[in-house]
């Protein structure tokens, strides 16, 4: 099927930003949402990221204009009445995503494709609540979504295979760079990537370094693009802290994914990063924020501690067949830019001396958090590697 019509239910920064990438594919899109000044605000932001792009020679202004003509700006759900292919992306909400949905199918044609863009609830759950559930799938794309490469595919468990083949074609013919997941909390990404904040907080609780040491370690011994505050800071404290309850929920409140009450404690005081002014670092224009300690043996030990646990978290996406090692490492790399896939990080450290970090954790601790994953131990005995 040529899905030429798509519509987009949500007109916020991904909803706005994934219009851009179906009508930059030359799809006629319908972009609603009932909050009028919400559309309002999408057109302007996309007017000028067009704009931007015609200054920087990336496309030339004919382009542009065609480009923002094939998107529609709706404040009704019928308009969709045509479309081929929907995309929600709204608020991250089980019971609103639900409602939502069983109205779309009183709309759509019985072969339109309904999709979520949701980043940690369960398709299956949102799937359930349809009259056709094996047209539902997820297709999780990262913010920014003009920008960012990779696009996660989740097929809920009544998934039709051809939906998933279909959609997964579709959307690298949009250009993008898919990797299939299983449904389960965080797919791979806020799956995989938990511990980059969790264990960061941890160290921080202990007073073992203080934030602006540990983005440093990450930084510039690590390669990181952005250390886990700045990053954290740069999401928003409450979105990070959301996404955290909501993976540690779904895990049945695993140690593994458990919330920091650090976290919480800059949530309950507003502290909420950039877009507050102030967070983990304090972004008022006469403020000097603290110097890194840049002792490399502490950065190090740093680096480690984080990095191992993030490999952990890679082999056992493996492990409870997630996702393939291939996808798994695509998805980190691409999906949050780390500086080297994690399963390939691994064969650089060697798997015995993970399984030898986590396990003075775990020995140091006591804690089920710093569990290794089955997969490496099972790779260490048979002197395997990844790839």
């Amino acid at each position: 099927m040529q899905i030429m019509n798509v519509g987009i239910l949500g007109a916020g920064a991904m909803g706005a930003g994934i219009a851009q990438v179906a009508a930059s594919a030359g799809h006629d899109v319908i972009l609603c949402d009932k909050n009028k000044n919400a559309l309002t605000k999408a057109s302007e932001k996309l007017q000028k990221i067009l704009n931007r792009l015609v200054v920087k020679e990336r496309i030339d202004d004919p382009t542009a204009k065609a480009i923002f003509g094939r998107i529609h700006f709706i404040e009704n759900m019928t308009a969709f009445e045509n479309c081929n292919l929907i995309i929600e992306a709204i608020i991250e909400d089980l019971n609103i995503k639900k409602s939502v949905f069983q109205a779309l199918e009183q709309i759509v044609a019985d072969d339109c494709i309904i999709a979520s863009n949701t980043s940690s609830l369960s398709i299956t759950a949102i799937a359930s609540a349809c009259d056709h559930p094996s047209r539902v799938l997820g297709i999780h794309f990262f913010n920014p979504a003009a920008l960012m490469k990779l696009v996660e595919i989740i097929p809920a468990v009544q998934t039709d295979q051809k939906i998933v083949l279909q959609s997964r074609e579709l959307i690298e013919n949009w250009g993008k760079l898919t990797v299939l997941a299983k449904d389960t909390p965080g797919f791979i990404v806020n799956r995989v990537a938990r511990p980059f904040y969790g264990e960061a907080l941890r160290i921080a609780e202990e007073q073992i370094a203080d934030y602006a040491t540990i983005d440093w370690a990450m930084t510039e011994l690590g390669g990181f693009r952005m250390g886990p505050f700045t990053l954290m800071d740069y999401i928003g404290n409450d979105v990070n802290y959301k996404v955290t309850c909501s993976v540690w929920e779904a895990f049945y409140y695993d140690p593994r994914y458990k919330p920091s009450f650090l976290q919480k404690e800059k949530v309950d005081a507003k502290f909420l990063g950039r877009k507050s002014g102030k967070g983990y670092y304090d972004y008022s224009a006469d403020n000097i924020n603290p110097e890194p300690n840049r002792d490399e043996d502490l950065g190090h030990q740093i680096l480690e501690r984080i990095v191992v646990m993030l490999i952990n978290e890679a082999a056992d996406a493996v492990y409870l067949k997630i996702a393939t090692p291939e996808d798994v490492d695509l998805a980190m790399t691409k999906g949050v830019n780390y500086p080297k896939g994690l399963l390939a990080w691994a064969n650089l450290i060697g798997i015995g001396e993970c399984v030898e970090l986590l396990d003075e954790l775990h020995d140091y601790y006591k804690e089920d958090r710093y569990r290794c994953s089955p997969l490496l131990r099972d790779m260490e005995a048979a002197e395997k590697m990844f790839f």
